[in-house]
This record gives C-alpha cells, structure tokens and sequence, in this order.
C-alpha cells in the first residue's frame, strides 16, 4: 500500500520570511468517491509525498464504501462495486493515510472537496481532524494563468499545459501524480514573483493584487526585534509619512500588509500609494509604544486615526478671581489655578462640572463678581443650587470654603461629591424618576472614572525621575522616566548588570524641565502607555525621586460609589 522512494539529497537552509518552499513536505492527495454529496462515501485513497522536487513515498488503496457506487460514478472512475468489495474499510485505511500525511501541508486539486472528505470521515470515526496548511492547485491556477494559456483550470487541462508525464484519469493515485507535476510547474512560474515560501504560495490563492503582493520584499531587510515602521510616499523629492505603526516583530509585521491578512480598505489603499518602509528599531516595547506616539503627533499620518492630535484634550479649571467658577478649558497653563483632568470629550468634562454643581453650591454665572456682592441673586440662589455670592448672601471667606471643598475633592478625597447628591438621588429613586437618576449616577461615574485619570497622570508627574525595571524572558528592559516623560530604554543581557546599565542609561537620558501641574512632560496618553508599563507585575523600582502615590480616597471604585451615594440602602438599591 506504501511504497517508498529513495530519501532526497538534504536541502540547504534559506534565511527566508517563511518556511522556504525546498524545505516543505507536500502531500499531494486525491479522493475518488461515489459522488459529491456529504452522505456520499470515499472508494480510494492516493496520495503522493515530495519535498524538494523529489518523491519520498506513495500512498494508495481502494475502499469499500459499504454502499453501492452509482453506474455513473462507476463509468467516470473505472471504480466498480466488485472491485471495492474486498476492500478494507474506513476505518482502517484512515489511520493509515493521517499517519502518512502527518507534518505535510495538503495539495489537492479543488481541495475543498477532498479536504472536505477528510474532515468528514474523521468526524464519522472520532479522529481529530489535523490542522494542515492546505494549497488548492486549481485555486492557485486561477491566481497565475492568463486566460489565453489555459481556457480552464480543470485537473487534464493542467496537465496537457505543463505536459505531465502521466494523464489524469479519475483514479487517485494517478490524478495526484499529475497533481504533483502541475504544483511544480505553477511553483516554477512564480519564483520570478519572489514567491519562495510557503507562505507567499497560500497568499496566491487569497486574491491579493499582483501590485499589492510585489510590495512584501520591502519587509525582507526590516529587523525583527520591536520597533516603530512608517510607510512612506516620495514624489517629487518630496517625503510624506502615509502611516505609523509599531511591533515586538518589525518585519513579520510588516510582511503582513501585503498579505491577505489585512482587510482595511484604507490600508490598501495606503500600501498602494506608499513607495517604501523605514524602520525605527527600539530597545523594549514600551520604547515602540512611546515612539510610535512621537511620530504620529509630529507627522499627522493621513491613514492614521488614533493619537494624531494628542492636544485636543479638555480640562476643568477653577478660576483665579474674587468668587472662582468652575470652566472647561483646552490648555493648562502656569497661573497658579487649579485643573482637573483630562477629557478626551467635552461632553465628559461637561457632565463632571454638573456632577461637582450638583453636590457644591458653586456659582454657575459667568460674569466676574466684585468682592461689595451688590448683584441681584439668579433663580438657582432661589432654588437652594447656588450660595449667591452676586448678592452678598455668603462673604468671600465662606465662599473660598465651598471652592476649597471642591479643589479637596479634585485632588484628595472624592466622597464628599458623592455624598452631596445622596438626598437628590434617593428622592428621585423613591419617586421613581429613573431617568433622572441615572443622569446624576453618570455624573458621577464621569466624575470617579476622570479622577482616577488624573491621579495616575498627575502622581506620574510629580516624580522627577523613575528608573524601574522588568524582567522579559533572559532580559531586563530598564526605562527612565521624569515627569512622565520616557527619557531612555535600555535592556540588560544575561551577563550584564542591570544595575550598571540602569546608571549608564540615567548618565545618557533625555533631561526633561517639569510642566505646569497637573500636566506631565509628556503628552497624556504618553504618560498613560508608561504607567501601563509601570502596573504591571514584576516591575522593580530601582531609582525613584518625588512620590509615586494617590490620596487613599482620591479615586474611588464602583462598588464604594454605590455605598457613598446611597448610604444604608446601597445593599437594596445596588
């Protein structure tokens, strides 16, 4: 049943993007079956292994179906009930074929009907289907012949084009020799394509154009450690940044935007425009991250969509005046007055404002206020919502306590905002005006979820320098951050010191001036990618100079929100 050839010559190693088509074991099957339906059964087996161009075995043997083969099926194989009758069943010359086709990438001839059978009988007899890489020759012909070569892609048309020395004939063993010979003339007329692994002949039959398909040599020089690309686009001595992307693998990342893996109708609009890659190679992955943020804000990429304009942030900000209001600004600036953020949306920023109206008495007018208070007092005095300073009801010195209690809440302790809606809230749930209520709990929400942003950025900050470390597989990646800055990356070999090279990296690191509070020196999401880095288990603080620290009460999580804004009943209401 197995007859095997001699053993090929041993092949030589290819520093390839993939698994180098010399270096793989083809098995080459074809099925013979009593029909095509899904209840129709396999009457034989052939299968023909190469590598390299050479055959290392053969496999065939005819099947009993244990059902009638039909008189047509019977006329177009040569297959007859008498000759299948002494045949061995299923069950039996299975194991015989998995294990012959074991580590084999599969090629068939329209493979999803023999692939189709396989997984089939495996099901019928509980064997496990493999998971083989799979080359469809017809498929694969469709992708390369021209229409004026071949006016099909039927099995005997291939084969008198590529003049196989034997003719199909619906037998298996025979239609998977001529199989063989038609896998190496389409492999020989698409090595010019620079098409030498495997991996680039599968990408012939995902229907990737030509143009696209030319372009992955780009990625054949890209190193393959983490690091920053950029597409680019010259014209005219011209050069324009089309797209920033980054990865722990440069060049298989790269690789795979010629492939059919990517399906972004603007990534391939932008590989078709792009004239070429670059590369930035980095030390860590946070290094990429970091870098990766830098090119997009300076470039602006067109096929970009995140983090290209790091300044559209909002803030809240407590006034400097005589009665300081609450406003939502864009910049942060150095005047001494306190922010809180950021917010990535002003809607956002909007709804802490009411959530901080909701529970302090502020003043909500816009007009600046004289410390005589000689106004006329707003329907919000009248309702209880504002402690109308316009009017001179509460003096200055009250009032500048009404704003300490709401700068203590931005920056120290959350639940005096919280608590300050609890009355309003359990009115509203007892009057059932849900709605209502969970406009106030989305205030709220907005409100803790901002706060635990800016402590996390603005704690970040504050620190002068961090030095810390991680260990990543026999290495150290060690950063240096100031004021939530990445001023260098570096990584210690298993025969290094991390020590020592943390003090080379310190000597050498970027110097960074402190930005106005709460602001880090970095951009927000920056300083967001770093303590991302720095929350992970297994970090090691080596160096650290100023407070790594949030307030206990400065952020506080969902369930704490429900017992603060609810008080006894959180345990009904929750």
């Amino acid at each position: 049943m197995v007859r095997p050839a001699p053993a090929p010559a041993l092949q030589s190693s290819f520093a390839e993007l993939g698994t180098h088509l010399s270096e793989v074991t083809f098995c080459v099957v074809d099925l013979e079956t009593t029909g095509g339906a899904e209840t129709d059964m396999i009457t034989e087996f052939g299968a023909v292994k190469v590598q390299g161009g050479q055959v290392l075995g053969e496999f065939q043997t005819l099947v009993n179906p244990r059902s009638a083969i039909p008189p047509l099926i019977a006329v177009l194989t040569g297959i007859t009930n008498t000759m299948v009758a002494g045949a061995p069943p299923l069950r039996e010359v299975l194991p015989a074929f998995l294990a012959f086709a074991a580590g084999t990438v599969i090629v068939a001839h329209n493979a999803p009907f023999d692939v189709g059978f396989l997984r089939r009988a495996c099901s019928s007899l509980n064997y496990p289907f493999p998971r083989w890489p799979v080359v469809d020759t017809a498929a694969l012909a469709r992708q390369i012949l021209l229409r004026d070569e071949v006016r099909n892609c039927k099995l005997s048309t291939l084969a008198a084009h590529f003049h196989t020395p034997v003719t199909p004939n619906h037998r298996a063993l025979t239609d998977a020799q001529a199989t063989v010979d038609v896998l190496h003339g389409l492999i020989e007329r698409v090595g010019n394509l620079g098409v030498g692994t495997i991996e680039d002949l599968q990408e012939f039959t995902r229907r990737v154009s030509p143009q696209r398909r030319a372009k992955r040599t780009w990625a054949a020089d890209l190193p393959e450690g983490p690091g920053v690309y950029l597409f680019v686009a010259e014209h005219e001595g011209e050069r324009q940044v089309l797209y920033v992307g980054k990865s722990k693998n440069i060049r298989t990342r790269v690789r795979s935007y010629f492939t059919a893996a990517e399906k972004r109708p603007r990534i391939d609009e932008m590989v078709r425009v792009a004239t070429g890659v670059e590369a930035v190679p980095c030390a860590t992955g946070l290094q990429a991250d970091v870098t990766e943020l830098r090119l997009i804000a300076a470039h602006a990429p067109r096929y970009n969509r995140r983090s290209k304009h790091p300044e559209r942030v909002q803030w809240i900000k407590i006034t400097e005046e005589v009665f300081p209001r609450l406003s939502v600004v864009r910049t942060v600036r150095d005047d001494g007055a306190t922010y809180f953020g950021p917010f990535s949306r002003r809607q956002a920023a909007e709804d802490v404002v009411l959530a901080v109206y909701d529970s302090f008495p502020l003043r909500q007018c816009t007009p600046r206020l004289s410390a005589a208070g000689r106004g006329t007092a707003c329907a919000l005095a009248g309702m209880g919502r504002c402690c109308s300073p316009c009017d001179g009801t509460i003096s200055r010195d009250r009032y500048g306590e009404v704003v300490e209690q709401v700068r203590d809440a931005f920056a120290a302790d959350a639940r005096p905002a919280v608590i300050g809606v609890r009355s309003r809230l359990l009115r509203l749930i007892d009057q059932q005006r849900f709605e209502e209520a969970a406009t106030i709990r989305r205030r709220l929400e907005a409100l803790t979820r901002t706060g635990a942003r800016f402590h996390r950025v603005s704690a970040l900050a504050g620190c002068a320098e961090i030095v810390a470390a991680r260990r990543d597989g026999p290495d150290w990646e060690i950063h240096v951050v100031r004021h939530g800055r990445l001023a260098a990356a570096g990584r210690s070999g298993p025969y290094e010191v991390p020590q020592a090279v943390a003090r080379s990296l310190r000597a050498t690191a970027e110097s960074v001036r402190a930005a106005p509070t709460p602001l880090p020196a970095a951009s927000i999401e920056e300083a967001e990618r770093i303590c991302d880095w720095l929350e992970q288990p297994g970090v090691r603080l080596i160096e650290i100079t100023g407070d790594w620290a949030w307030p206990l009460h400065a952020v506080i999580d969902h369930e704490a929100l429900v017992e603060h804004a609810l008080g006894s009943r959180a345990g009904v209401d929750a």
